[in-house]
């Protein structure tokens, strides 16, 4: 199934949730928002169709960080004295040799950096929990441990404490459901799947 379904899947667990708490027509607008961005997340693993939509370029990055490296080679040896010098040289040669080295598969795994970095910046819970996701998923295969139960259980800790932070009910609810969305249509049983998902991991491998 496509990212538009799976999208539009979301969405519409979170109309359900919105009509459900009876919410005013900003927060429905909130919750149907959340449960279609929920019904996506499970794709945001290393081969999954998300990954590359997320992510900036890798030649972006690795452009700006051979430039800083390059202009911390020169700002070393012409403004540095004799140990910062050869240290900024060698920080600013490492970088470039690092950057050289930095392919579009690498930026989901930086994505999850960032995000974490962010979440611990601005010290909200659920924005490190969904920074570690992600760095998480930037290593397992797709349709492995994001469409898993154990995968489910994660967001839904994530979904908790965003709720917290915003203070809307509901929001738990649409976030999950949304989640729960997208493996139920990745099932093996639904007619137009020729995989489906390992939903018991690291328990069972068998797909389902």
């Amino acid at each position: 199934m496509n990212g538009t379904a799976h999208a539009t899947f979301g969405a519409a667990t979170g109309f359900i949730v919105a009509n459900t708490f009876h919410t005013s027509p900003s927060t429905t607008l909130l919750l149907v928002g959340l449960g279609g961005v929920s019904g996506l997340i499970p794709d945001l693993d290393i081969d999954g169709s998300l990954r590359g939509k997320i992510t900036l370029s890798h030649k972006v990055i690795r452009t700006v960080a051979q430039l800083i490296g390059a202009l911390m080679i020169f700002y070393s040896f012409y403004g540095g004295s004799s140990k910062e010098k050869w240290l900024g040289i060698g920080i600013g040669l490492a970088m470039m040799v690092v950057a050289s080295m930095i392919k579009q598969k690498h930026m989901l795994t930086i994505t999850g950096v960032g995000v974490l970095v962010g979440g611990f910046s601005l010290q909200e819970l659920w924005l490190i929990l969904l920074g570690i996701y992600i760095l998480i998923a930037s290593f397992v295969s797709h349709r492995s441990y994001t469409h898993s139960i154990l995968g489910a259980i994660f967001f839904g800790i994530i979904a908790s404490k965003l709720e917290e932070s915003l203070g809307i009910d509901g929001v738990f609810y649409a976030c999950l459901a949304g989640y729960i969305s997208h493996l139920i249509a990745d099932l093996k049983i639904l007619p137009f799947n020729k995989r489906g998902i390992k939903l018991f991991l690291p328990v069972s491998s068998k797909e389902i």
